[in-house]
């Protein structure tokens, strides 16, 4: 079959384990519909208005053994930045000093993101890509209109530039309708404070300190898989 839309030259997008599914399942037809009618290998310029508006994204990494880790970021609209129709970038900051999404794609620079507008629009966007890590300094030295702020919790201390490979929408079927709530408490975003960043909400620090818990860097390291 010809490529999907904005896909030259390859056959299908997707994993060769997606294709076998559907075929398992009768869905062949149905996904080759959406892969030429929603799946690009850009973002086009609606795309790039609904990343422009977000102030939050859901990311998905693994390393090179396929251990995958899933997280959360946000910031200011306009913090996952659009550089040009292929090309992405969002701030690092130092956060619990972990960096497990970097660290995944210091092994495995594939990626994914997915946005969801729960407030208005209700939709969603998928963008699939590689990812690399770039130095503040080296970023703003050839992108010099980055935002900058002199608050150590939100200063960048590295960028993620994203190389997008795949865009398409994540349907409205089941994204609810939320609204922003009030704020009950100044709880500032960036913030460093312990307390206000969640502290030890679930109690795992607590159980370390009480006996109830050995810390995983004191038990012995599992094999990585095979």
């Amino acid at each position: 079959m010809p490529g999907a839309e904005g896909l030259p030259g390859r056959h299908r997008p997707g994993s060769d384990g997606e294709h076998r599914l559907q075929q398992r399942l009768g869905t062949t037809e149905r996904a080759d519909r959406f892969y030429d009618e929603q799946v690009l290998d850009h973002l086009n310029p609606r795309m790039q208005e609904f990343v422009a508006r977000q102030e939050m994204f859901f990311l998905a990494t693994a390393d090179r053994h396929g251990s995958c880790d899933s997280t959360f970021r946000a910031g200011p609209p306009g913090f996952l930045r659009v550089l040009d129709d292929r090309t992405l970038v969002f701030p690092e900051y130092r956060g619990n000093g972990v960096h497990a999404s970097l660290g995944n794609i210091e092994e495995n620079p594939q990626l994914g993101i997915l946005l969801v507008d729960f407030l208005m629009a209700r939709i969603g966007l998928h963008i699939n890509g590689r990812a690399e890590l770039v130095e503040d300094a080296d970023l703003r030295a050839v992108t010099p209109d980055l935002p900058e702020d002199p608050v150590p919790g939100r200063r960048a201390v590295l960028w993620v530039r994203i190389t997008v490979e795949e865009a398409y929408i994540h349907c409205a079927k089941h994204i609810p309708q939320m609204q922003k709530a009030p704020r009950r408490s100044a709880r500032d975003w960036g913030t460093d404070d312990y307390k206000r960043k969640g502290g030890d909400f679930f109690g795992a620090a607590r159980a370390v300190r009480e006996g109830h818990r050995t810390p995983l860097s004191a038990t012995p390291p599992s094999a990585p898989p095979t």
